[in-house]
């Protein structure tokens, strides 16, 4: 289990071994099915998931139906909003399921905060990643409040397409509309859910009609 860990999290890999052997010791492995709810807004912690495979969606929902994802969790991460209810007592304040089914190490939440009170590589980790999610929900905010990049989006699509394909990566898409990759992939992947697209490397599939 320790070269699956350290494939998936390679950020531990200069980590000591005592580190890596007290991670692996109180970790347990599981794997879970695609739409699977992991948190329903309002629950408590009792653990949290270190992903080895799948992805999982982690989204709020408003009382009218409507959804909008804040981000998705992939194999080496983990849920910072997980980790800020298990360290802060405070219930979970959104919704998480996967869309991939895969593997997971789940830690308990005592343990979790010993790991982090002993090792300073799973601090590091956990600040490096909550640095990383509170910039991609303040670009989340920055698209909601003052532009409809869906609606940009849809449009580009729209021309750019040939035969109902567009090849080009969501890079290049970002740079043409003038904003980050990371909300290019979000708000595609929310049409891929409601049937506008398809996805596939390089390649978008569009079914606008």
């Amino acid at each position: 289990m320790q070269e699956r860990f350290l494939g998936a999290f390679p950020v531990f890999r200069s980590a000591s071994g005592d580190m890596v052997t007290d991670f692996l010791a109180a970790a347990r492995h599981d794997s879970f099915p695609a739409d699977l709810t992991m948190y329903t807004e309002g629950d408590f912690c009792p653990s949290i998931a270190f992903l080895l495979s799948g992805e999982l969606r982690v989204f709020k929902a408003g009382e009218a139906g409507r959804e909008i994802t804040l981000y998705d969790i992939h194999a080496g991460e983990t849920c910072i909003l997980n980790a800020s209810c298990i360290l802060s007592g405070l219930p979970y304040p959104a919704h998480a399921v996967s869309t991939v089914g895969g593997e997971l190490l789940l830690v308990p939440a005592g343990e979790f905060r010993r790991l982090i009170a002993a090792h300073a590589e799973m601090r590091d980790f956990v600040f490096r990643i909550l640095s990383q999610r509170l910039s991609s929900v303040m670009t989340l905010i920055e698209e909601v409040a003052f532009g409809k990049m869906d609606e940009r989006l849809l449009d580009y699509l729209d021309r750019k397409q040939t035969k109902g394909e567009l090849a080009s990566t969501h890079q290049e898409i970002a740079n043409d509309l003038g904003t980050s990759r990371e909300v290019v992939s979000r708000i595609l992947k929310d049409f891929e859910r409601k049937g506008i697209v398809r996805l596939s490397r390089n390649l978008i599939h569009v079914r606008l009609t």
